[in-house]
């Protein structure tokens, strides 16, 4: 088993919008960089742990628990012309991106950047590293269980 961080911007999809989601499921579509793609491709796993990170508004940080539902399989939206995310150089045949299916385990008290940061033990998170922009990371497990016992 692995543990994971997840960013999602909450205008896209919310820790809210994923509990009034039918199944409290969903899809984590639109990744477009291929680490975090290889990530989801080739070492997530149906049952990991994923922290739900909400990423690009006023108050970033850790909103949730969830687990990996699905394995990997062929994001729909980058063959979608009118999509954000369509990619034309991908085709059903030869598809370039992939995505998971997470689902909701439960909403927390949001833990933001900044008591992250003020965490020793969490000194060498991926998230708390300088330049990271990757939207999904692997998470240590002793990060993981010293996050968990704070929420």
């Amino acid at each position: 088993m692995r543990y994971w961080l997840m960013k999602s911007e909450p205008s896209d999809v919310s820790i809210d919008d994923l509990a009034a989601m039918p199944e409290q499921s969903v899809p984590w579509y639109g990744v477009r960089n291929y680490q975090a793609r290889n990530f989801m491709r080739d070492q997530m796993r149906v049952g990991d742990p994923v922290l739900f990170y909400h990423s690009s508004c006023a108050e970033p940080g850790i909103a949730g628990l969830a687990v990996v539902s699905k394995l990997a399989y062929p994001d729909e939206t980058q063959f979608d012309p009118a999509n954000k995310y369509y990619d034309p150089k991908a085709s059903p045949e030869r598809p370039r991106w992939f995505n998971v299916d997470v689902k909701l385990v439960k909403k927390t008290r949001l833990v933001n950047i900044r008591e992250l940061r003020s965490h020793p033990e969490l000194a060498n998170m991926r998230i708390l590293q300088k330049g990271n922009r990757l939207s999904i990371t692997p998470v240590d497990p002793a990060e993981y269980a010293f996050i968990l016992s704070r929420l």
